[in-house]
Order: C-alpha cells, then structure tokens, then sequence
C-alpha cells in the first residue's frame, strides 16, 4: 500500500512539472512573468527624433512606439518619412498629408476601408521593427491599458475587414469586364475567362452592377441568368442577352 502512495505521489509531480514545461513553451505561463510594456509620453517621444543630439529615432503608430534608427535614411533629417519621426502621426500614413494639421492621431476622419490600411502598415512595423512601447495618450492609458478610442478604432478594423471580405467575394462571384473606348467605335464592353483578373472555367455576359444610391454602375461578368434576379444588375440597352460583348453609348 505504501509503495502505491508513494507511486502515486511521483506521477503527479511528473505530471505537474510537465504541464509547467508545457505552459512555457505554449505561452501559456501566468502573466506576471511577462515584462510590462514600457510606457512613454509625448515629450519623451519627441526626443527620439533623430535629430542632432537626439535620443534616437522613433515612431508611433496606433499608439505603439518603434525604433526605426536602422531605417534612419528613410526617416531621419531629410529623409522622405521624416515627418513621422518622434510623434504619432498615425492619420498621415492613411492621406499622405504632413501639414501640422496632417499629422495627427485623430482617426476620427478614416472610413473602415481606410482603417484597415492602416494596419496594414502597422504589420509592416512589427515586421521589420523594434517595438520599444505604448504612448501614452490617445490610444493608451497612463497604466497601458486600451482607450475607448482605440477600441472605436479596433471595431472599424473589423468593419473594414468584413467589407474587404465582402469585395473579395464579389469580384470572385462578379468579376469586372474588359473595356475599350474610340471615337470611330464609341465604348465596348466584353467578358471573357480572365477579364476582372479573376481566372475561371466560364466567361459569362456582361452587365449592369448598380451601387445602391448613388444611380452610378459598373461592368461585371454574370454567369448564368439567375443573378438578373438582383434588383441592382441590369442588362445593357441594345444588346442580346447572351452575347459576350455589349456596345455602351454612355
């Protein structure tokens, strides 16, 4: 009996320093051994901009704080990127703006589509960069802690992604047409198996896309005709329904 207890006992500590082990190597360990993120304020960010006798050369973006010095040709002094050096200038990677007004965290302006773009250059960052922290201001807390507008700004990435998404499908289900204008022949418009740059098995018949409101159309490739049940594609006047190709007047 004794030397079943003492057995058992031997197993659970194995099984206890194994799923330790297990723990540590998922990332699954308790979050007081992870390092605080170092937090950083405006006045300490524009010392680190790469200016003579600066500290360094940063950058935020969404808040988190980079160390761009390798990239110091880029964005160092007369460097095409120097604008965002020591600041967050998070609005301008999105409108190209560097006008005092331009460079500015406000995102308040950014349509969802336009968010996601943004994000897309944070990735670039944490590809090619050193994160080194969190301003503290409009996105984070003075404990590091999300704000409320970075949280509006998360909910339009999501937005933005569904939207993109949505597009995506779309061009796959309705791809573009292939166009020509002259004068001598006025416009064209025609499908065929690679038109919209989407590779498929079918060509389909060209059509009206209507977006909803604004009485504007596009060309796109319908497949077969249960899709004329969509209120908002429409045929091109003049034009047989099967045919592949549809002269536009407009």
């Amino acid at each position: 009996m004794l030397g079943f207890i003492i057995s058992f006992i031997f197993v659970l500590v194995a099984i206890l320093l194994l799923r330790q082990d297990w723990a540590n190597i998922t990332g699954d360990a308790p979050q007081s051994t992870v390092p605080p993120a170092r937090l950083i304020i405006k006045d300490e960010l524009s010392l680190y901009s790469g200016e003579e006798n600066s500290k360094g050369l940063y950058l935020a973006i969404l808040g988190q704080v980079f160390d761009v010095e390798k990239g110091m040709k880029h964005y160092g002094p007369g460097g095409g990127y120097r604008f965002f050096a020591g600041k967050d200038a998070s609005l301008a990677f999105v409108t190209g703006d560097f006008t005092d007004t331009g460079l500015t965290d406000d995102l308040s302006s950014l349509s969802p589509a336009q968010v996601v773009s943004l994000y897309d250059w944070l990735a670039f960052y944490h590809k090619d960069y050193e994160p080194v922290g969190r301003l503290v201001g409009r996105f984070y807390s003075e404990r590091g802690e999300p704000t409320e507008a970075l949280l509006q700004v998360e909910a339009a990435l999501e937005q933005g992604r569904r939207l993109k998404d949505q597009a995506l499908a779309e061009k796959q289900h309705l791809p573009a047409c292939n166009s020509e204008w002259n004068a001598a022949r006025r416009g064209r418009v025609w499908c065929s198996t690679k038109s919209g740059g989407v590779q498929r098995d079918w060509a389909g018949v060209p059509r009206k896309l209507f977006s909803p409101g604004s009485g504007r159309s596009r060309c796109v490739c319908v497949q077969n005709s249960s899709t004329l049940e969509n209120p908002n594609i429409q045929e091109y006047e003049d034009c047989p329904p099967h045919a592949d190709s549809c002269p536009v007047r407009e």
